[in-house]
């Protein structure tokens, strides 16, 4: 991945639309994946309380936001 908006980040975020972290893992940032998939499951998994899902779908525009403008 060699700038942001490069073809690479481009698919790492696409990738992270579908499954949180998955385009974190793409670029080789194996933390940062694992942290944004549990996280956000967890707050998706919590749906009857309204706000956890709410904070789950900021979290997921932040991970979708990370793996877009990453630059290594």
């Amino acid at each position: 991945m060699s700038q942001q908006g490069s073809a690479g980040n481009v698919i790492a975020a696409i990738a992270s639309v579908f499954i949180p972290g998955l385009g974190q893992l793409v670029q080789g940032r194996v933390l940062a994946a694992l942290l944004f998939f549990v996280f956000i499951g967890a707050a998706y998994a919590m749906w009857v309380f309204i706000i956890p899902p709410i904070i789950g779908l900021l979290l997921h525009i932040w991970c979708i936001l990370d793996a877009a403008t990453y630059k290594s």
